[in-house]
């Protein structure tokens, strides 16, 4: 008796046990390969910001230093020119995630849940901006901004970059996938279109919400050629725009550039390791791949 119940559950633990297969193996080995593929530059600046400047240089090159020094950080740090510029990319980033969500929410609940003649059409157009290279809208984006007065300002550099098509077909297609009972029974106890938004659609969009707000800043951050336009005043300037600034003004300082570009991704870093788990939530809720 004893036998035949151990063989169910023997059965059991070979069934929960996990299959390697060739194709499961092939994906692990290309997901470590292209791990490590990314990581290599970001430990060579990482080495690189703890030498010497003359270190820098130095043949044959040696991947970790050989004098350690905190040097680089110090006089990046010492500047305060790196201060100024992540404050701007904080003011500036923040701007443009907000309007990005309140934007592209307000229009991706209209475009879900609303009917107009031509909405097909619109969205289309909409989705179309996706193919225009940012490039092409620097000259006629810069004449608008003079125009209004807003070139060295923190809305003439977050302005600009408010319109996402891909965050409002994002948003839309998740809209879509909300069950209509829910909005359906909203509207029967009298909730209008922006009552049945606060209280229906965004709590069940928490997730792809945080997605989309992350991504939207982490994009906004690393933006370089619109803020580089938009800005003559090196009291605006974002970090982007700093590093390429110091680079051409003190020469190359390999050290000390290195030291400044991982002091400014630190906040991004941050932000993706409190978010991880909001950010992977939201893009499988959002059945993107």
């Amino acid at each position: 008796m004893t036998a035949v119940a151990a063989a169910p559950a023997a059965a059991r633990r070979r069934a929960r046990r996990p299959r390697i297969t060739l194709g499961g193996a092939a994906v692990t080995v290309a997901g470590l390969f292209l791990a490590v593929t990314w990581l290599i530059p970001l430990l060579w600046a990482l080495s690189t910001s703890f030498k010497p400047e003359a270190e820098t240089t130095a043949v044959p090159i040696n991947w970790l230093p050989l004098e350690p020094t905190f040097e680089a950080y110090r006089s990046v740090l010492a500047r305060g020119d790196l201060l100024r510029w992540t404050l701007n990319s904080t003011v500036v980033s923040v701007l443009v995630t907000a309007l990005t969500l309140a934007v592209c929410t307000l229009a991706a609940y209209g475009f879900s849940r609303t009917r107009f003649p031509g909405d097909r059409w619109v969205f289309g157009v909409l989705l179309a901006g996706i193919m225009v290279p940012p490039q092409v809208l620097i000259v006629p984006l810069f004449d608008q901004m003079t125009a209004i007065g807003l070139v060295d300002t923190y809305w003439g550099v977050a302005l600009p970059q408010v319109a996402a098509p891909v965050m409002l077909f994002i948003l839309k297609r998740f809209f879509d996938g909300i069950p209509r009972d829910y909005v359906e029974a909203a509207r029967v106890d009298g909730a209008g279109h922006l009552r049945v938004l606060w209280s229906v659609m965004l709590p069940m969009s928490a997730p792809v919400l945080a997605a989309v707000g992350i991504y939207t800043f982490v994009q906004s951050w690393n933006n370089f050629l619109w803020p580089f336009v938009a800005t003559t005043d090196p009291a605006l300037m974002t970090v982007p725009v700093g590093l390429g600034t110091v680079q051409s003004s003190y020469g190359i300082l390999y050290a000390q550039n290195m030291a400044a570009a991982l002091l400014g991704a630190l906040p991004l870093i941050i932000v993706f390791m409190l978010f991880q788990r909001q950010v992977v939530r939201g893009v499988t809720d959002a059945g993107l791949k």
